[in-house]
């Protein structure tokens, strides 16, 4: 791994969580930790409350339900500001309780079940202090591995993207070796096919741009098709050609079987503007995309010149042509060529390899 690609990566794994991002209220709590005086205050209003609606309530309770308003207040501040805010809490209504309607009350004596009544508010808040801790802890614990996730997401793209770029670069690369080897011959031949093998590298480059996607998920086929013919005819610097492309929009084939159906699609596309539109002559490719029940069929029409009289295509010496039979061959598929008005060629799929 390069050095960019390291500070990148750690740029991404120490930056801040989004504040933008949408989080569940509850992964908030506790709030106000950064404030503490604001959550005092907070909890000492609920406590006064608590006793306010206690004493509110006194004649219309028997007698033994000394806490009943608050162990509510200390489930509430615990749950809202944390637990060393609630112990506090919960120190301060078991005091009043104890003054105010334990007997005798208005004082801290202690009489026959006095120290057990006590014993058992300790228990029970202790009991939901503990309970709110591990509730609290185990959230902050999944909110923190959530964030986690999400900047390993964040890195596996960024490499993804980084791998992605060299892929580019390095094809680039041979692209223009190949055209400086092309320099030093004198065989149109060897020309040639040096500039086909550099068109190909060309063509591998821009595909792998096209199906780029972190997570690996198929991208529809059609808009893909569309982009890529569009390129090949550009590359043939023809702008008097018309291109349609139209067909099931909901098609999405596997990743893998991405970059050879669209090599097979480019050669029908490129050997359509080199046969069937030689000589400056205009005209129109169409390309389809369907379902059947087998799997899936792509076409590739033009109205140009047509086959040569007599072609054969399984007896084709094109090197484009075998090189596209041989890719479907490989993916279960079958590459054809045919005359109508023109020339018809059609690639079918399996219905394996759609998504």
């Amino acid at each position: 791994m390069t050095a960019s690609i390291k500070d990148r990566t750690r740029r991404v794994m120490n930056q801040p969580a989004d504040p933008k991002r949408r989080t569940r209220w509850i992964e908030q709590l506790p709030v106000a930790r950064d404030r503490p005086l604001l959550g005092t205050v907070v909890m000492l209003a609920i406590v006064y409350g608590a006793l306010a609606l206690r004493m509110v309530t006194d004649s219309l309770l028997p007698p033994g339900f000394p806490y009943v308003t608050f162990f509510p207040a200390v489930i509430i501040t615990s749950f809202l500001f944390g637990v060393r805010l609630g112990v506090v809490s919960a120190a301060l209504c078991g005091m009043l309780a104890w003054y105010f309607f334990i007997p005798p009350t208005y004082s801290f004596g202690v009489m026959r079940g006095t120290a057990f009544a006590l014993a058992f508010y300790v228990l029970v808040v202790a009991t939901d202090l503990a309970l709110v801790h591990w509730m609290q802890s185990a959230n902050q614990q999944l909110a923190r591995e959530r964030e986690l996730s999400r900047s390993l997401a964040d890195t596996r793209e960024l490499l993804f993207r980084e791998l992605q770029h060299r892929v580019s670069n390095n094809l680039q690369v041979a692209a223009g070796l190949l055209n400086m080897q092309k320099r030093t011959l004198d065989d149109p031949k060897g020309k040639a096919a040096l500039d086909e093998a550099t068109r190909r590298l060309a063509l591998i480059g821009r595909i792998s741009r096209q199906i780029y996607d972190p997570s690996g998920l198929a991208q529809p086929l059609l808009p893909f098709l569309g982009e890529l013919c569009q390129g090949v005819i550009e590359a043939s610097g023809r702008d008097d050609l018309m291109l349609e492309v139209q067909g099931d929009k909901e098609l999405r084939l596997q990743p893998d079987a991405a970059i050879p159906t669209a090599l097979v699609i480019a050669e029908a596309v490129a050997n359509a503007i080199e046969h069937g539109f030689r000589d400056g002559r205009i005209g129109r490719i169409s390309v389809g995309v369907g379902r059947y029940s087998e799997g899936a069929a792509i076409t590739v029409h033009d109205d140009g010149h047509g086959l040569p009289e007599g072609f054969v295509h399984d007896e084709t010496r094109s090197l484009g042509l075998r090189i596209a039979t041989t890719l479907a061959s490989g993916q279960g598929g079958r590459f054809q060529i045919e005359p109508q008005g023109g020339a018809l060629a059609t690639l079918t799929l399996p219905s394996r390899l759609l998504a």
